[in-house]
């Protein structure tokens, strides 16, 4: 993405961290878009955006998401769908987002989006999922063209608000070998459970078909409680809240003394991977009741205590990020180095929504590399 192509150092400045390889589990399709793309798209189909200026419209995303409420950072995706609504947009935006990965050092990437959010110019529910889909292939080989690979999946979701979940999973599945490799719900949390979807995911079930759920980023352990019954989640969108289920007794000099409640006990022991993303739980309020700076995200409390955490992007052109960005934030707030690095990237293959084989595959690739650094 544009707006945040500088490189990304670990401490004494020896190694790139764009130059090493990741996962990206958590990132949505209409939250990566190029500020420059989305000025030429608008103009294309007669639609005004508040400047067209690139990197003025960067700031004006960063500046709107910035609000520490998820409904108001939710807003600014009233804009970059609005130009992705016709089949050649979806294709720019999903070949230009498979770019942007591969130049931050991914080497696996899921993508997140909700076709029924790009209906408005009379795509069809499939039509989009295809469109975004040669848009993906086109970037895979551009990538390779360039020498590296990358391979990347959809992840199609269904707005929590509506009630089209159930019609959504069928969509998913019936792309699941033409791209499709899981299901998500997200949108407005609070209010919204995922036991409004209950059909969808008892659907999903019988189907065999992989499902991460947005919770514990808007509301709390009882969104969560709800992902993981009603939704039988493998993976929690964000969970940073889950947090809130772990109770610090006392601390020393050199340990904290914990106890963890039965929900966080749960998604611990049975490695339920929780997908973190550190700017975005900033600016949305997520950890509002930790603080409002990253040292105050209890990311490195959940990694200490044996979570599966993993780091992630959420949105890369809301929060002017990049999944290096994000790694290099946490070194300098937690003190992380490439074993760390390293140890989030193995979790984020455990968790991909791929064949055990190709996920072994994917897990020697990153051991190999780490291990030369």
């Amino acid at each position: 993405m544009n707006t945040s192509q500088s490189e990304h150092l670990l401490p004494g400045g020896a190694i790139s961290i764009e130059a090493l390889p990741k996962i990206s589990l958590h990132d949505h399709l209409d939250g990566g878009l190029r500020p420059q793309t989305i000025i030429e798209l608008a103009d294309a189909i007669g639609i005004d955006v508040p400047t067209t200026d690139a990197a003025k419209l960067g700031t004006w995303f960063a500046d709107q998401a910035n609000s520490g409420s998820l409904v108001e950072y939710l807003k600014t995706f009233d804009v970059t769908t609005s130009v992705m609504q016709t089949v050649e947009g979806l294709e720019r935006v999903a070949r230009e987002f498979v770019q942007d990965l591969a130049a931050d050092g991914v080497i696996y990437g899921e993508v997140r989006w909700a076709p029924e959010q790009h209906l408005a110019r009379g795509l069809s529910l499939d039509q989009v999922v295809e469109a975004v889909q040669l848009g993906i292939e086109a970037g895979i080989d551009d990538v390779f063209s360039s020498g590296r690979e990358i391979r990347v999946g959809q992840l199609v979701t269904a707005m929590r608000h509506a009630d089209r979940g159930l019609e959504i999973a069928e969509l998913a599945v019936r792309h699941r070998d033409r791209g499709v490799v899981g299901f998500d719900i997200a949108g407005a949390e609070l209010g919204f459970p995922a036991g409004n979807h209950r059909a969808a995911f008892d659907y999903l079930a019988k189907e065999f078909f992989p499902v991460t759920v947005h919770a514990g980023e808007a509301d709390g352990i009882d969104s969560i409680r709800g992902a993981l019954f009603d939704g039988r989640a493998l993976r929690l969108g964000h969970g940073v809240r889950l947090a809130e289920d772990v109770t610090i007794e006392r601390e020393d000099d050199d340990n904290s003394y914990v106890t963890l409640g039965p929900v966080a006990r749960w998604v611990r022991d049975r490695q339920i991977t929780l997908e973190l993303s550190p700017s975005s739980n900033l600016q949305t309020g997520a950890i509002a009741a930790w603080g409002d700076e990253l040292i105050d995200h209890p990311f490195d409390l959940l990694y200490q205590l044996g979570f599966r955490v993993t780091v992630n992007t959420d949105n890369r052109l809301m929060s002017n990020t990049t999944l290096s960005k994000e790694l290099g934030l946490l070194s300098d707030a937690f003190g992380y180095d490439v074993d760390d690095f390293e140890q989030f990237q193995q979790n984020a293959v455990a968790a991909a929504f791929l064949p055990l084989e190709e996920r072994e595959e994917l897990a020697e690739e990153i051991a190999d590399a780490y291990a030369e650094v």
